[in-house]
């Protein structure tokens, strides 16, 4: 595998931050309290905003109180975050102009994962406050490219889930597909796929980016 590219656009959950227990944690306690399947809540649930997942798996519920109850969860639980193998040496190496964050969770959320283990905040973070569509629409990676100046063809984007690599492909981005959450069959529509960081190597040459399987 080799991409060249101008820049990147990461997700969050799963890409840079290993937050699954949190995740599974909080979508199991909030499916129980409601008697829905907790199985097909994380389903749904997977690279989606919080309020679609209310909105597609429970319609008969008040959205908007039941994505406060999710996200004040949500903030108040940290236990078992990690980084992603080598995502941190990868973000220390890229200059802060050519990436960016785009997350299907919200400002404040973002930034404490992030914070938690010991990731910086990039310059550029696109959230679910900041798009009227979340993924699989396109709406949050055509921003992230447009605000770091770029056609999101110039970017590669780093996804786990389906929704997200829809919308990715949707934007006009390529797309490279960690395998933290589901395994590579399920990531379809990626243009490679890796287990972490680790196993990729990024150098500038001649102005772009060069992206390279270890």
């Amino acid at each position: 595998m080799q991409v060249r590219c101008s820049a990147f656009l990461f997700d969050l959950d799963g890409v840079l931050v290993d937050s699954r227990a949190v995740v599974e944690r909080t979508c199991r306690r909030w499916a129980l309290r409601h008697q829905l399947d907790p199985e097909q809540v994380l389903q749904i649930a997977h690279g989606r905003r919080t309020r679609d997942t209310v909105r597609a798996i429970a319609p008969h519920l008040e959205t908007d109180r039941e994505v406060a109850w999710l996200d004040a969860a949500e903030l108040a639980d940290v236990d078992g975050l990690s980084a992603v193998p080598g995502s941190g040496q990868l973000l220390a190496a890229l200059p802060a102009s050519s990436w960016a964050v785009v997350t299907s969770c919200g400002r404040a959320l973002a930034e404490l994962r992030l914070t938690a283990v010991g990731l910086p905040i990039p310059t550029i973070l696109v959230t679910s406050e900041d798009v009227s569509q979340g993924k699989p629409a396109p709406d949050g990676y055509r921003l992230g490219a447009r605000r770091l100046g770029l056609d999101p063809a110039a970017c590669v984007v780093f996804e786990d889930a389906p929704s997200g690599i829809a919308a990715a492909r949707g934007a006009g981005a390529r797309v490279i597909a960690l395998t933290t959450m589901l395994a590579a069959r399920d990531l379809v529509g990626a243009d490679a796929t890796i287990p972490d960081f680790t196993a990729i190597h990024v150098h500038q040459e001649h102005g772009v980016f060069v992206v390279t399987r270890q």
